[in-house]
């Protein structure tokens, strides 16, 4: 079957973070939200048809993590990533996010260090802050149009800390982590007793060409000092659905981490979160093969498009889903004046960089996980609107 994912898809009035709430957030509805990360493709057919299927029994009490479901989630945790995960290492949480809150809340206390490296997903920076956490925060760099990890740096900042959050693949920008990389990680990581929390949730996402390496996957290191967490969510569009996974290899990691999950009940599950996973996981390859090929041609377009047209923008392509990080320093502009120039003379509504870690004045994130003719006309408005500068 082929999938059209160049279908305008209305989803204005669907109670949905990226176009409904874009007003207040940009104070305009006149933008093309290119922001919340989640996709404006139609969920695929094999999972809205087992939604149906199970609405039609018309009674949805409480439910548990079924057979078919884990046998699922197990199969594909160990297919595409070489994690051979048993019934035992796996957990339903509802949600990534959530799920990095409890583990702030189960293996650290108050005024103990959580290192992050920025720039990186807001949630990173704002769940140990919330939990009164001391933020840590390793600076990435640029090298070869992609993020690179400064150790130097990463070796001495981690000393002290309880945790890391790791972003893998990175988000934004989307660079996918070498075996090398992470096994170092595990091994500065192992060495100091720190604990790997390990965010894959846009891993089913790496682009053609590229490879995703499960943190646990690497190294016994990894698999000793980790907790990963996965889900359908990025990869199939049904972030609202909240089914996220937990995978843990370490007998008393996982004890103490399930043993808070179960103890507090608030990892139970839902009948649409299971129901849908496993449609996806069954389901969900050659969707997901014309998903990532699509993805790649929306990324060649941007990379082209900025050489030949935006010279001046200096743009991280990504090597997993379908966040860009671009740089727009060189239009010399304060960082509230580059929002305000691109929301109302652009009309586009992109991430601010501010939100992802300090010193990123000048960044933004755009999300090209749209039909191809909406990234076109959203390049044409930006180019339009800086020629208009001179």
């Amino acid at each position: 079957m082929r999938y059209n994912f160049d279908e305008i898809i209305d989803r204005s009035g669907t109670h949905n973070v990226k176009h409904d709430l874009a007003p207040k957030v940009f104070g305009t509805n006149d933008i093309i939200p290119m922001w919340v990360a989640d996709m404006d493709f139609r969920t695929p057919d094999f999972i809205v048809d087992a939604l149906k299927e199970r609405c039609n029994h018309e009674l949805f009490g409480y439910t548990f993590a079924y057979d078919g479901y884990i046998s699922t989630v197990l199969s594909w945790l160990e297919k595409r990533y070489d994690l051979p995960a048993t019934k035992e290492n796996i957990h339903f949480i509802p949600g990534i996010v959530a799920g990095i809150s409890f583990c702030i809340q189960a293996f650290t206390n108050e005024d103990d260090k959580i290192l992050i490296q920025t720039p990186v997903y807001p949630p990173f920076i704002n769940l140990p802050k919330n939990n009164n956490r001391q933020l840590v925060t390793s600076k990435l760099k640029i090298e070869n149009g992609r993020f690179a990890i400064d150790f130097v740096d990463f070796i001495e900042k981690i000393k002290g800390c309880k945790m890391m959050i790791l972003c893998n693949p990175h988000n934004p920008g989307g660079t996918a982590w070498s075996e090398e990389d992470l096994q170092r990680i595990a091994r500065i990581c192992h060495k100091n007793n720190v604990l790997v929390i390990s965010d894959e949730i846009h891993a089913d996402l790496i682009l053609p060409q590229h490879k995703h390496h499960s943190f646990a996957s690497v190294s016994q290191e990894a698999k000793d000092c980790s907790i990963t967490f996965m889900a359908p969510s990025k990869t199939f569009n049904i972030a609202g659905l909240s089914s996220s996974i937990a995978c843990v290899f370490n007998d008393n990691i996982r004890e103490k981490f399930f043993g808070y999950l179960n103890g507090y009940e608030i990892a139970n599950g839902n009948i649409f979160a299971f129901v849908a996973c496993e449609a996806a996981f069954k389901n969900g390859e050659n969707w997901l093969f014309q998903l990532t090929s699509y993805l790649q041609n929306n990324c060649d377009y941007l990379k082209n498009f900025t050489e030949n047209h935006l010279p001046m923008l200096k743009v991280i392509i990504p090597e997993a889903s379908y966040l860009a990080w671009i740089d727009f320093n060189a239009l010399g502009m304060a960082h509230n004046d580059l929002k305000k120039f691109l929301i109302h003379e652009a009309k586009v509504g992109l991430n601010s960089g501010t939100d992802f870690g300090d010193d990123y004045e000048g960044f933004m994130r755009m999300n090209i996980g749209c039909p191809l003719s909406v990234l076109k006309t959203a390049l044409d408005n930006i180019k339009t609107a800086i020629n208009n500068l001179d």
